[in-house]
């Protein structure tokens, strides 16, 4: 065990955001270390009222993390806590990715006060959603329904739904578990519906490449599955050249011979999809296992789908 010591964690505001930083400090605190929290506002955050229309489908780039890393830089804090699917494929030299704590359910979520599951929707009924990601994916599935804007934090989605402004919002399984709003949950999408995010339901805990003490302080939040499968699904994400606001699922699983990873490009209306897999995969190189996956997605056409989203 490292000696204690002193650190500062940098965190956005929202609900989910201080409950994972609390988290991390919390297991930080057990270990002897003295851990204080600062709240830093993003831009991502501070273009929450502005719908993905307004701002422009290609969102800046580290919308959610500039300001933090700002602060890494400049010393103000030791490390930040980062939803992983939120961060850039590439962070910038000056930083590294010191731990990847286990990670939980990577799903997307069917949440609803009226209906049971997504099957059940009425024709016509109202989806709420921002990610063309998932917009695409359920289009293909059900294109009678009405996909409608829906930005905020998970309790302003939630407040949304109950007042009657969509039918249905599809969220990430991790932030409801991890707030305790599992009241509306119905249904958990399978991965062959709707394939998550690169890195969704995973931590990610951001230092300076160089401070040797913060790095080894945090070693022991790493853990080496979790790390494999969010590196290889990042790699995949990197090659194709895809960001947030892009219809790209990619998922990685651990298998009793190895890893399973599957990639799905739609385009934004739904009526095009490339799905590809690599199963049984040993352990050797998940960057590796990732630009195998792009390069088949590629191969099946993916590059024209990417085109569509990007005009």
């Amino acid at each position: 065990m490292t000696d204690p010591c002193s650190l500062r964690i940098g965190s956005r505001g929202s609900q989910l955001a201080l409950w994972q930083a609390n988290h991390i400090a919390d297991r930080l605190r057990a270990r002897g270390h003295e851990v204080a929290i600062e709240i830093i506002r993003t831009t991502g955050d501070a273009m929450q009222h502005l719908t993905f229309a307004q701002v422009g489908v290609s969102m800046p780039k580290g919308m959610f993390t500039k300001e933090i890393e700002e602060a890494l830089y400049d010393k103000r804090i030791d490390l930040a806590v980062h939803s992983l699917k939120d961060l850039p494929t590439a962070l910038d030299e000056p930083f590294t990715l010191a731990a990847i704590p286990p990670r939980a359910d990577p799903s997307d979520a069917f949440v609803s006060v009226n209906y049971e599951s997504f099957a059940s929707l009425p024709q016509g009924a109202r989806i709420g959603t921002s990610s063309l990601r998932r917009q695409a994916q359920l289009r293909a599935q059900r294109g009678d329904l009405h996909y409608v804007e829906f930005r905020g934090n998970v309790d302003t989605r939630l407040r949304k739904l109950s007042e009657g402004e969509a039918d249905a919002i599809i969220l990430a399984s991790a932030g409801l578990e991890r707030l305790g709003r599992m009241e509306y949950l119905r249904e958990r999408f399978s991965a062959l519906i709707l394939c998550p995010a690169a890195g969704q339901g995973a931590l990610a805990i951001e230092t300076r490449a160089g401070d040797t003490a913060t790095i080894e302080a945090l070693s022991f939040l790493d853990d080496v599955t979790t790390r494999f499968a969010v590196t290889a699904e990042r790699a995949t994400l990197a090659a194709l050249g895809g960001g947030c606001q892009v219809p790209i699922g990619i998922h990685c699983q651990p298998t009793p011979e190895g890893f399973t990873i599957t990639g799905v490009v739609a385009s934004p209306d739904g009526h095009r999809m490339v799905r590809a897999a690599l199963d049984h995969q040993l352990r050797a190189d998940p960057v590796t296992l990732g630009q195998k996956l792009a390069a088949r997605l590629l191969e099946q056409g993916a590059g024209k789908l990417l085109e569509m989203a990007n005009p």
